[in-house]
């Protein structure tokens, strides 16, 4: 049984530290902050100008003035600070932000990825992606294992626009949790109920499997 994306979200929840300041890409990487342990400090950092984002707002209970970069309503948390996108910027170019989610089209065994373009299709640009993946100390990904036609998204190599090279160290997809590691795509966890020859099945490179893969506990 495959995750849905907030299966996803939690189980990348998993990998925040106390302390952590933490940037979350647009789409699945956002639903993060619903999941956020309550033992655990984590400030979770916006491009737009906002440090100290809360969870998604309860339905009817939203402040149409208060996104995230993706446009997204949110709430925030005590202790949150708003300012301009310069100084967002300046924070993420300083090396200050701890972990970054992002989604992905493509990531490669080498930790290549292509998350911003779809050539032919409209987009609005690359948001902060390309300063995100140059600086972060650590960079996981959020991704469905393969796109609406079955193709496998963890490849060797990315056939669409890159966003940054050698950044990722780890993917979490609905079917499994694979460390970038120097030998390649290293399988450490995989969903409820999927198999080992699944996701090898799915995955477009070779996967490093050594010994018993246990099941993510979320």
């Amino acid at each position: 049984m495959s995750l849905d994306k907030n299966g996803i979200a939690q189980r990348i929840a998993q990998e925040l530290k106390d302390g952590y300041y933490v940037n979350l890409g647009i789409g699945i990487p956002t639903l993060v902050a619903n999941y956020v342990p309550e033992n655990i400090d984590v400030v979770l950092q916006s491009e737009n100008g906002l440090l100290g984002i809360g969870p998604f707002p309860e339905k009817g209970k939203a402040d149409p003035d208060l996104i995230n970069a993706g446009k997204q309503t949110v709430t925030t948390i005590p202790g949150s600070s708003f300012f301009d996108s310069s100084l967002s910027f300046a924070m993420i170019r300083g090396g200050h932000v701890d972990l970054t989610v992002l989604g992905a089209f493509e990531v490669t065994d080498k930790g290549d990825i292509s998350s911003w373009k779809i050539p032919g299709k409209m987009v609005k640009g690359m948001g902060g992606a390309m300063d995100l993946v140059a600086a972060a100390k650590n960079i996981i990904v959020a991704t469905t294992h393969t796109d609406r036609a079955g193709n496998p998204k963890l490849k060797t190599s990315c056939t669409l626009p890159l966003t940054g090279i050698n950044c990722v160290k780890k993917i979490v997809t609905d079917l499994a949790v694979i460390e970038v590691s120097d030998k390649g795509f290293r399988l450490v966890e995989r969903a409820p109920g999927v198999s080992v020859e699944e996701i090898k099945e799915k995955t477009g490179a070779p996967l490093i499997i050594e010994g018993d893969v246990p099941e993510m506990k979320l």
